[in-house]
């Protein structure tokens, strides 16, 4: 039998994860190719170039543009602090000088004497990027950045806000249907990585932040709830740069929906070891999906073929999600992949798969109805 692929999340107790830290700008890498690396580890910094501030020297002086240069103390290229002059109109008489200071810390950028404004940059911004997962450095990209590479369970979510961020890993919830609520969230969470059930709460989610938890990664979250809490609606534009005092990552969808038994019973499993989440999340075209890494103790010796793993199609047995009405959300496996089109209801013709749920319901649906869960 052919094999039928559909995209899907990836649920699985070990696989090499590899990731490209890289650079927004050419700067120095700090490490070299067999070092081993922790989370915080800085392993490349840059400066990005300060920001621009316009000043209209001219303006201010009473000079017609043409003039600047005659009065200006600085020249372009010089450093320049704030509240420093930076050019001189001299009067008839020493008290009647005016001069005009620089408003920020940084350089002079250029002068104009059509505009008769000044630009000045401000101080380089540092810039450093750090491992963000523990493992070995297998590549070094000369003043660019590395690769990370690490033996790792990993899980992959539906949506997610929030950056990178790593801790203890907890379950705070008895099972997979709990919802996450605010009583459940500890004082002793501080720091960690918190699992949920079902759903998390506005108020649980709000609590986590107050207590110091570093992320929470659970079944579903109200889409009304996170309105009201970002205070905008979320589009097809990336998430990840939320400075909101926590990483979410939600594993299954919107709404009350409990997280996979698998995926539950993964990170069970791993109660006590450090957890790497991103809550970056990009649903348009080059997709990116939030994500939970939990690096593998003990598997140092990293063999890249393992990256190079072919990647399975649906077959008789495969795991997968629904993503679409009437049976959105639930969970099942694949027992029979038809060849022939099937004509739906809408009388439209279409691949199908037979499925049968967790709960023990079958049913027909189409192909492109579901997702695999990759293990």
């Amino acid at each position: 039998m052919g094999h039928a692929y559909t995209p899907g999340l990836k649920v699985t107790d070990k696989m090499l994860v590899r990731k490209h830290r890289i650079l927004p700008l050419k700067g120095d890498v700090i490490v070299k190719v067999g070092d081993s690396v922790n989370p915080d580890d800085v392993v490349a910094r840059t400066h990005l170039p300060g920001n621009v501030v316009p000043l209209n020297v001219a303006n201010k002086l009473g000079l017609p543009p043409e003039d600047l240069t005659e009065v200006m103390l600085k020249k372009e290229g010089d450093e320049i602090k704030e509240g420093e002059a930076i050019a001189l109109k001299k009067g008839i008489f020493k008290f009647l000088n005016s001069t005009c200071p620089a408003t920020i810390d940084g350089t002079l950028e250029s002068i104009s004497t059509v505009t008769g404004q000044v630009l000045q940059r401000g101080e380089p911004i540092p810039v450093e990027v750090k491992a963000y997962i523990r493992g070995k450095i297998t590549e070094v990209i000369e003043n660019e950045g590395v690769v990370v590479d690490t033996y790792a369970s990993f899980v992959q979510g539906i949506f997610g806000i929030g950056g990178e961020t790593s801790g203890e890993l907890i379950i705070a919830t008895p099972d997979n249907k709990t919802i996450l609520s605010d009583d459940l969230i500890k004082d002793e969470m501080k720091g960690k990585i918190v699992v949920g059930g079902s759903l998390v709460t506005a108020d649980a989610l709000k609590k986590a932040i107050k207590v110091g938890v570093k992320g929470i990664v659970v079944g579903g979250f109200d889409d009304k709830d996170l309105r009201d809490f970002l205070g905008y609606d979320i589009g097809v534009a990336i998430t990840g740069s939320e400075d909101i005092g926590v990483s979410l990552v939600v594993t299954e969808g919107f709404g009350t929906i409990d997280m996979a038994h698998k995926t539950f019973d993964l990170l069970s499993s791993n109660i006590g070891k450090q957890a790497c989440i991103n809550g970056a999340t990009q649903i348009r075209a080059g997709v990116i999906r939030p994500e939970v890494v939990i690096p593998i103790v003990g598997e140092e010796t990293i063999n890249p073929a393992d990256a190079e793993r072919e990647i399975l199609g649906l077959d008789i047995g495969s795991p997968i999600r629904v993503i679409r009405h009437p049976y959105f959300g639930k969970l099942g496996k694949v027992t029979g992949l038809p060849s022939p089109l099937h004509v739906l209801e809408s009388e439209s013709k279409a691949r199908i798969l037979e499925v049968a749920f967790d709960d023990g319901e079958k049913a027909i649906v189409p192909r492109a109805n579901v997702e695999m869960i990759e293990s």
